[in-house]
């Protein structure tokens, strides 16, 4: 198993609650929160400035997509999942190729999720 102390892991989630509590759940298992991102702009401002060595995306900040930081990320190689409470046909895109966290999610499933990515 992967040991994600010291692990920067971006946060882009323009919800304050849950980006707070997904930074509390990041910090308690030793990460290092880069963010959290509450738009499109910062995120990428923020992957410009601190490559992460992974993200856990929002998919939907205020009405736009995060496809762009997606393939940002990507385009580094640096690992991501979406973080999403709607179901998979409610994008305008498929996501069956993607991995997909589904809100509201536990600590478990997020330490599950970064060692499943990194």
């Amino acid at each position: 198993m992967t040991d994600l102390r010291g692990k920067r892991i971006l946060i882009v989630e323009d919800e304050p609650i849950v980006a707070m509590a997904a930074e509390d759940m990041l910090l308690d298992l030793g990460c290092h929160v880069v963010g959290p991102a509450h738009s499109l702009d910062r995120a990428l401002a923020l992957i410009e400035s601190e490559t992460p060595d992974a993200a856990i995306l929002d998919i939907n900040l205020n009405g736009e997509r995060s496809y762009s930081v997606a393939a940002k990320l990507a385009s580094l190689n640096v690992p991501y999942a979406f973080a999403t409470g709607y179901a998979p046909d409610h994008f305008d895109c498929d996501l069956s190729a993607a991995i997909v966290l589904e809100k509201p999610y536990s600590r478990a499933q997020l330490e599950a999720l970064l060692h499943q990515i990194l």
